[in-house]
């Protein structure tokens, strides 16, 4: 009797590099379209050669690349090389490790400072520097050692890392049942017209920008997922405003995202528009003014600042902060200074 069963490829031969389970709503679209949205910084080429290589497979069967997915369909994309983390070679250098003991680690993380490996970045990132410091840090679900959550590179700040793995559990349960706190403090453009908001709205990859996230509307509900950020004003600078963000939940780039929605993007982020003056006159000492801004903070105007989570091992609640940095500082002084000289 013949087999009429799909043939699987080698998977000897090939590596998982990424999972998706396709959202409900989601409309018929060729699977190459599909994952242009979802994998940043890929080519369309890599993709149609995987699927040529019966390395694209929906449901546990390889397809080509003119497929067309379904609400629901389970996605595996593998390649010819292992992922990033399977190659991960430890790289001294200098973490600022404001907490430790023998269960986590609580790492203040500079601006520049990628958090794990990706298109890229395949050396140099947080993750290379911990397993070079410590041995056998706990694998998340993404097999990256030691991470909970991550910040952007561009993002400064706060950042547990778990040394176990009940810990690795314990913490990545309270992030995702949103029992964790954190804050952070964000410049943005504009004056933030109430005191304090909460902007609730699913957040998704753009349709159009596969660089962007995007907030999707009641009407769109099926799209994206859940993100609730609270923000409150801290400081109004005349053109832009000092804010504080708790994140309820933990979406790529919400506080990015969510801020720009509301009319008032991160200064300085050039992903979301924020290098262009977005805000103020048309005065010639005012755009040098803005520019020094950019070189005085060259990247997105945002810091975790704030981060609180229960003890894994002694359920003590733990919260933990760290100073604006120096080039946010020096910015708020900047716009602090010309309010003062202006009739805003």
């Amino acid at each position: 009797m013949q087999d009429n069963a799909p043939q699987l490829p080698e998977e000897d031969n090939l590596h998982e590099h990424y999972t998706f389970t396709v959202d409900k709503g989601q409309a018929p679209l060729r699977i190459d379209k599909y994952l242009m949205n979802y994998i940043e910084s890929i080519t369309r080429s890599k993709i149609q050669n995987a699927a040529k290589s019966e390395g694209i497979l929906v449901n546990n069967t390889p397809v080509k690349s003119n497929y067309k997915v379904r609400p629901n369909d389970h996605i595996r994309v593998m390649f010819a090389h292992p992922t990033y983390e399977a190659l991960l070679v430890g790289e001294d250098m200098p973490l600022d490790i404001v907490y430790e003991d023998k269960e986590l680690l609580v790492v203040n993380k500079p601006a520049g400072l990628v958090v794990h490996p990706g298109h890229g970045n395949y050396s140099g990132t947080l993750i290379n520097g911990l397993i070079h410091r410590f041995d056998n840090l706990p694998n998340n679900s993404s097999e990256r050692p030691g991470l909970v959550h991550r910040i952007d590179k561009d993002t400064s700040g706060l950042l547990v890392v778990a040394k176990t793995e009940q810990a690795m559990s314990h913490l990545s349960l309270q992030f995702s049942e949103k029992t964790s706190e954190r804050e952070y403090v964000a410049i943005v453009w504009g004056n933030v017209e109430d005191d304090e908001g909460t902007i609730e709205g699913n957040i998704g990859r753009h349709p159009k920008n596969r660089l962007q996230n995007t907030v999707y509307l009641d009407d769109e509900a099926n799209k994206g997922k859940p993100a609730v950020t609270h923000y409150k004003v801290i400081e109004r600078l005349g053109y832009v405003t000092l804010v504080s963000c708790k994140l309820e939940t933990g979406r790529t780039h919400q506080i990015r995202v969510h801020m720009k929605h509301i009319g008032h993007t991160l200064f300085n982020d050039a992903r979301y528009g924020g290098d262009a003056i977005l805000k103020g006159t048309t005065f010639t000492k005012y755009k040098q003014f803005v520019e020094n801004c950019f070189k005085v903070l060259p990247r997105q105007a945002l810091h975790a600042k704030t981060l609180g989570f229960t003890h894994p091992k002694t359920n003590e609640f733990m919260r933990f902060e760290t100073p604006i940095p120096d080039d946010m500082v020096q910015c708020i002084e900047k716009w602090r200074n010309y309010t003062k000289h202006q009739d805003l």
